[in-house]
């Protein structure tokens, strides 16, 4: 028992050296540079591994030092991302969406989540696989393909932390908004059917599709019918603190529930979440309970968040990129921005034509931010000679994305909205 206590203490005292570093360094970046909040953590982040990296460098019997080296070494990222935080947030998330609007824009961001991923998990890959053989790198087809599979879905903390901060007509907000919501659950199920593909089992697409739509569906109706529930329950009360609860319970109850069954418990969280934000949800509380809700729900998506960029900005730490494989991060880059072209252009195209949305296909590219999800799914691969490059590639990729588009984001959307709002003179 005592080896337990101790491992306990470990855990503990990493988690609030986290904790102070998030809320030192938000303190910080709000007093000055005033940074968007995930691009602050994320540097944040690789500034410490930065500094840890160095300090060992300089002094290698530092045992401070290696010891919290060797606690984030130890840290399970892609657990704490897929299996504990993902659900809270995608709940948050969907809550903050308009319902009404998602469903009017049900085929371009159903198509975007399921189409679009494939297509450029197919461009991507294959791009990745011809980059690295012509660079002397050893990838095979299978696990470039793989590579395409993680990086393809838009990242849902990323893309929402991001539009907060963006000037978007409600059209593009939504249909970015909801890709990134449920595209998450779709390319789950497309990676793990190609790393059983990569790692010797038959290929199977049909079976893949079979998977893709019943995890979909199942995890759909799963969090809608447990939604369901919860309102009813909170129509039948009027106690702010037991209607926070319940809210609570949906969120994990149904994530949890979804996974234990073989669903996607991504889009189970998201499906309650939407529920939970819509008008019917909020006819069943108060004003004092709707209040309490969207506050607690605001603070847990912020903190959690800070807390996720921060550890994503870690994991240089970890995944210590090496120099061979910078040249294809830097080639994947322009591949993941050119897939999401090809993939958005028609949709861009269909919004500027018919709803005069100037300039909606280069929002659409660069709204979809890839990053902590990503770089999850990458630290789950099986131990391998192509999963060093591989994790390598996704940190860069990822975070290229949080800060360069992250930061660029919001000007752009202004710059876009300017232009919008200018009319040409008549005569």
């Amino acid at each position: 028992m005592p080896g337990a206590t101790s491992e306990a203490m470990s855990f503990f005292q990493l988690a609030a050296l986290f904790v102070c570093l998030v809320a030192v360094g938000g303190w910080v970046n709000v007093r000055t540079v005033r940074l968007p909040h995930a691009v602050a953590m994320l540097f944040i982040g690789m500034a410490g591994a930065l500094a840890l990296g160095l300090l060992q460098w300089l002094s290698p019997g530092l045992a401070s030092a290696a010891a919290i080296t060797q606690a984030i070494a130890r840290f399970d990222f892609s657990q704490t991302v897929l299996g504990y935080l993902l659900g809270f947030l995608l709940f948050a998330g969907a809550m903050q969406v308009d319902l009404g609007e998602l469903r009017r824009r049900r085929f371009s961001v159903w198509t975007l989540a399921t189409l679009g991923v494939v297509a450029s998990t197919a461009i991507v890959g294959t791009g990745v696989w011809l980059a690295a053989g012509w660079l002397g790198l050893t990838l095979p087809l299978p696990w470039a393909l793989v590579f395409g599979a993680l990086i393809s879905p838009t990242d849902p903390v990323a893309v929402l932390a991001t539009l907060k901060r963006g000037d978007l007509s409600a059209t593009l907000r939504v249909v970015l908004q909801g890709e990134a919501l449920f595209n998450d659950g779709v390319g789950i199920v497309v990676f793990t059917a190609l790393v059983a593909y990569a790692s010797g089992a038959e290929a199977s697409p049909a079976q893949a599709l079979f998977q893709v739509v019943l995890q979909a569906a199942g995890g759909l109706a799963l969090g809608a019918l447990a939604g369901w529930v919860v309102i009813a329950a909170m129509r039948a009360i009027d106690d702010y603190a037991v209607e926070v609860s319940l809210s609570l319970a949906l969120a994990m109850g149904g994530y949890a529930a979804a996974q234990g069954l073989g669903l996607s418990g991504p889009i189970a969280a998201v499906s309650a979440g939407l529920l939970m934000g819509a008008s019917r949800g909020h006819a069943a509380m108060s004003e004092t309970t709707r209040l309490h809700l969207t506050h607690f729900w605001t603070l847990i998506d912020e903190l959690l968040n800070a807390i996720l960029f921060f550890l994503l900005g870690l994991e240089l730490l970890v995944v210590r990129p090496e120099a061979r494989g910078m040249g294809l991060a830097a080639i994947a880059i322009v591949l993941v921005l050119l897939a999401r072209l090809i993939v958005v252009l028609p949709w861009g195209a269909y919004f500027h034509l018919r709803h005069e949305e100037r300039g909606a296909s280069t929002i659409l590219v660069w709204g979809g931010l890839h990053g902590a999800l990503s770089l999850a799914l990458a630290l789950s691969l099986p131990a391998g000679p192509e999963r060093p490059l591989i994790l390598a590639v996704t940190f860069v990729v990822a975070a290229f994305s949080v800060a360069v588009q992250g930061l660029s984001f919001a000007p752009l959307t202004h710059r876009v909205s300017r232009a919008r709002d200018v009319r040409p003179a008549a005569g």
